[in-house]
């Protein structure tokens, strides 16, 4: 049934379908998402920063944040912020534009590989001490060269804990550029 809501898909948007390329993905498998903070524990009344961390499977993109047609669906993460914390606007890297055989007039606004979109969060005073976490959704749409898939709502967790101090981690995510 997926495999055919994407050949249909892949039609109405007149892209040629890729049957003879192999077998195609489900939609939620072509990215990994996973969270990261900048401190473990979190300092009550302090900012740290989240980092959601994409892998976007190879010969695959997902539409950037600002995707260069109207049409077409861009990135977004929500943040569900329990009580005790409050939250910045997620922050979006640019995308690259490549040209794809199905938009041979226009070129995409995409990403690929790997990205990292960030937030910026704050422990406020009252934030519950202990273990917590922020729920996110990532929605994206992923497609290759051949097909687009549809649309797909991914739940990513971000697990840490609130203390008196803070400590520094996953600091590969939060290099200052």
């Amino acid at each position: 049934m997926r495999r055919l809501f994407a050949l249909l898909l892949a039609a109405a948007f007149g892209i040629a379908p890729a049957i003879s390329r192999g077998q195609i993905p489900a939609a939620k498998d072509v990215v990994a998402s996973s969270a990261y903070t900048s401190f473990d524990p979190v300092a009550r009344g302090h900012e740290f920063q989240i980092a959601v961390v994409l892998k976007i499977r190879d010969g695959y993109h997902i539409n950037a944040r600002k995707p260069t047609l109207d049409y077409l669906i861009p990135t977004d993460l929500k943040v569900d912020l329990p009580p005790g914390f409050k939250a910045s606007e997620v922050s979006y890297p640019d995308g690259t534009l490549r040209s794809f055989s199905f938009s041979k007039t226009e070129k995409l606004n995409v990403y690929t590989g790997t990205v990292i979109l960030r937030l910026k969060v704050t422990a406020l005073p009252d934030a519950p001490f202990g273990a917590q976490h922020i729920p996110l959704k990532l929605r994206y749409q992923a497609c290759s060269e051949s097909v687009c898939l549809p649309p797909v709502k991914q739940d990513v967790d971000t697990a840490f804990a609130v203390a008196t101090t803070g400590k520094t981690a996953h600091e590969e995510f939060f290099k200052q550029k």
